[in-house]
């Protein structure tokens, strides 16, 4: 029998989304110090201009900040450092042989909680031109639109 996963979302980068085409997702774990894990639990995490940086056939996220937690004392972390992303050396040759093409970048796109770990959600993404965005704009609007004329209608 399928075990139900339980997630629970801290922090996620809606811009991404906006400014990138999600191609393939990845499930890493993080290597957090104990003042972070706490500051993930009150969801002070922010990933917007964050990215992933493959060095030496290791992952690193960079530029995601924790905050530093409130009830911290001195040992408390840094918000802005790098951290080291938990990932299989066959995952992370994949990924480089896919990022070797033309445009892709790796992109966290959420940090979240499955079953007490702290996950992140890293996406294999191809930037988006400025008409593409308005296209996309575009369609929202016009199906947004569809919808509130059919829920007029059946009133």
């Amino acid at each position: 029998m399928a075990e139900k996963k339980e997630e629970s979302a801290v922090a996620s980068n809606r811009k991404a989304f906006h400014d990138y085409y999600v191609e393939e997702t990845i499930e890493a774990g993080m290597s957090l110090q104990g003042t972070e894990v706490k500051s993930l639990r009150s969801g002070l995490a922010n990933l917007s201009d964050s990215y992933v940086l493959v060095k030496n056939e290791e992952a690193f996220l960079l530029n995601a900040t924790i905050s530093p937690y409130p009830h911290g004392n001195i040992m408390n972390h840094e918000p802005l450092r790098t951290r080291k992303l938990l990932l299989h050396k066959e995952e992370i040759r994949k990924i480089l042989g896919k990022m070797t093409q033309k445009g892709y970048t790796l992109i966290p796109l959420k940090i979240y909680f499955l079953r007490g770990k702290a996950k992140v959600l890293i996406g294999l993404c191809r930037g988006k031109k400025a008409h593409d965005k308005r296209d996309v704009i575009k369609e929202k609007e016009s199906k947004r639109e569809v919808e509130r004329l059919v829920k007029e209608r059946n009133r």
